[in-house]
């Protein structure tokens, strides 16, 4: 019988309002492959954080190592032998594979750096790893999937016990998946416990010996891989009905206010669709699939390789967030706090920037900027004294309603919201809703991105599923499900 490395007992993990793990139990075995799946947060990220000391979980939770009670901070979790390798590489381009491996780490003999040494050990575990690299290359000349096996290679040459694998293929071609797989199988063999996490469910059934699945920071299930299938898998992964949790008027789809054909840059290829007036049209996809990327290069943030944009029938060149808003676009951003608001500064200022752009002069006088912040303070129920309450004091809630402001401003006429309920509670997810609902009654369109699979189904009129930045399907109305969705997210197109 294999034995146990790793043993999580009544972990729960509370952040300020969110509950995002609650009583999760969780083992991990020598040679094992023990795979973790679940929606867009399930708790996936936390879990692994807890188990690699980023965070620290809840009192009354227990984390066993090797049968031993431990309290794990990232140095004492290295030190015993458990290495995350993220989805984004910790690679030093400038510095050769040898030097990467070592780096902060080095071998030294009385003060003097055994590079000899480095390179032999490098040497030993690139050949275990068949992998044909030149440990003197450097970093920076390799492809994405061969900086990922010198961060396999660094966990070998220091005899990691567990290693983290937090989404490894994203971004990978077939052949680097395939390579990567093989790794992760050649790896087990030498008892290392191998914790995988990744959407891609074929992926998983070739890798995994067991797998379990969190929705809403719960334990859902563990069992072998060969007990479970991707159907049953995807069941467990939903389990709610998406009706209970959001519902909205819907109106009659009026006139193409946007037309998009066969766009192309910032990593998005060939994306055409069509958005109407009075109706919400969502995209959905994994994490890294491309729909933020589709965002900024239609607002102008990145530079547009092919393709074309019309508004209002009229095709046009958007370079720039500037010219975007010429064009009547809004775009209510992803990460509030750094790209949708200026935290030192006022509501008022805030909710004035973006319409500088279509004032003469570009300029506005503090009256007059502080009477259009209390304006829209009222408007929106914005919990602030007055407009003069500098936005970094207030909840993410009031936040998200500044942005709001800060584009009804603007008099736009398509409005691209990024996640516009991502960590605010209830309670205000619900207003935004309505704001929502009430910009489909004045004509207004919606585009929405969102990672809340109910917010999702519920809330759109038709769903465009993106995947490694293209389409790969679109869902009307009548056949909204996670079920659907989460069949083109990991399965591809079926069109």
């Amino acid at each position: 019988m294999a034995k146990e490395l790793l043993k999580l007992s009544n972990i729960s993990k509370t952040f300020p309002g969110v509950k995002a793990l609650n009583g999760i139990n969780f083992t991990l075995n020598e040679g094992e492959v023990h795979c973790i799946c679940g929606e867009n947060g399930a708790g996936k990220s936390t879990l692994i954080k807890i188990i690699s000391g980023a965070y620290q979980p809840d009192e009354g939770g227990t984390i066993f190592f090797e049968g031993e009670q431990v309290k794990l901070d990232p140095f004492f979790a290295m030190e015993r032998g458990i290495q995350t390798i993220y989805q984004e590489h910790t690679i030093f381009g400038p510095l050769s594979i040898t030097e990467n491996i070592f780096v902060g780490m080095e071998i030294t003999k009385r003060g003097i750096m055994q590079k000899d040494a480095m390179r032999a050990k490098t040497v030993e575990v690139l050949e275990f790893l068949r992998s044909g690299l030149d440990p003197d290359e450097l970093a920076e000349n390799l492809s994405s999937g061969e900086q990922k096996i010198v961060e396999f290679a660094k966990a070998l040459v220091f005899d990691r016990k567990v290693i983290i694998l937090d989404e490894p293929t994203a971004s990978f071609s077939v052949t680097e998946i395939d390579n990567l797989l093989g790794l992760v199988k050649k790896i087990k063999e030498r008892g290392i416990g191998i914790i995988y996490i990744s959407h891609h469910l074929d992926e998983v059934f070739k890798v995994a010996d067991r797998i379990t699945v969190l929705r809403d920071g719960q334990h859902i299930h563990t069992c072998a891989a060969s007990e479970t299938c991707e159907p049953q898998l995807i069941r467990d992964m939903v389990g709610r009905d998406a009706t209970a949790f959001y519902s909205r008027e819907f109106y009659s789809p009026g006139e193409v206010v946007l037309k998009v054909e066969n766009l192309s840059g910032n990593g998005v290829r060939n994306v055409s669709f069509e958005l109407r007036r009075g109706e919400i049209l969502g995209f959905s996809g994994m994490v890294g699939s491309g729909r933020s990327e589709l965002m900024t290069l239609l607002f102008g943030g990145a530079q547009k390789l092919g393709g074309k944009v019309l508004v209002m029938g009229k095709e046009v060149n958007i370079k720039s967030p500037m010219s975007a808003i010429r064009n009547k676009l809004c775009y209510i951003t992803e990460d509030r706090q750094h790209t949708g608001l200026f935290l030192i500064h006022t509501i008022a200022r805030n909710t004035v920037i973006a319409n500088l752009q279509n004032i003469r002069g570009a300029v506005l006088y503090p009256k007059e900027e502080l009477r259009i912040g209390n304006e829209y303070v009222h408007k929106l129920g914005t919990k602030a004294r007055d407009a003069e309450t500098v936005v970094g004091n207030l909840s993410g809630g009031n936040q998200q309603k500044v942005v709001l402001a800060k584009w009804f401003n603007t008099e736009g006429e398509i409005y691209i919201f990024d996640e516009p309920t991502r960590g605010i509670d209830v309670g205000a997810k619900q207003e935004i809703y309505y704001t929502m609902m009430d910009l489909l009654r004045q004509g207004k369109a919606i585009i929405m991105v969102s990672s809340d699979m109910p917010e999702v189904i519920s809330m759109s009129d038709r769903v465009i599923v993106m995947k490694e930045g293209t389409m790969v399907g679109e869902l009307p109305r009548e056949d909204l499900s996670e079920e659907n969705v989460l069949e083109y997210s990991i399965g591809g197109s079926k069109i």
